[in-house]
């Protein structure tokens, strides 16, 4: 059963208790990558493999998202600034022990390219934040894979450079 969170603000992506925060270069430009957070919605279980499903809701004012093993998050965006921000509430899950979460990604260029910072922002009981804890090198793999396969999706192949064989 979905249990409703603590509505949090931006700035609670610096203030909670717990913060899980990575970071990536991916070679598309940051509008591409803005695209596929914000836009594509729907095209997100293609690259973020944790994720079975992503749907707007609320006339594209929030989102549902389904994880692979049964986790739901009813959101509500938050920010949306084109090529520079896309931050997100969750007001409701059936995840145990949060209280109040709010996932914050900012894109920067980095030359022709994209810096993507995802940050998790978490607060709970003391175990449940000491599981995110926990989870953070488990949560920064799939963030990493993620990226690498958002990568692969939003940039052209490259033809081989001569003489290599390929």
């Amino acid at each position: 059963m979905a249990r409703r969170l603590r509505p949090v603000e931006l700035d609670f992506a610096t203030s909670a208790p717990v913060r899980l925060v990575f970071t990536a270069e991916v070679a598309a430009p940051p509008s591409a990558v803005h695209r596929s957070l914000a836009v594509e919605l729907g095209s997100m279980p293609a690259w973020f493999a944790a994720v079975s499903s992503a749907t707007p809701t609320a006339d594209g004012a929030g989102r549902t998202v389904r994880l692979r093993g049964g986790i739901v998050f009813h959101e509500t965006i938050m920010a949306d600034e084109p090529d520079t921000r896309y931050a997100y509430r969750i007001d409701e899950t059936n995840a145990p022990g949060v209280s109040a979460m709010l996932e914050d990604w900012t894109l920067s260029p980095a030359g022709p390219g994209t810096r993507v910072r995802w940050t998790m922002a978490v607060d709970g009981p003391g175990p449940c934040l000491f599981a995110m804890r926990l989870a953070r090198p488990g949560v920064g793999k799939s963030f990493r894979d993620a990226m690498r396969s958002l990568d692969r999706r939003l940039t052209p192949a490259r033809n081989p450079s001569p003489g290599t064989g390929r």
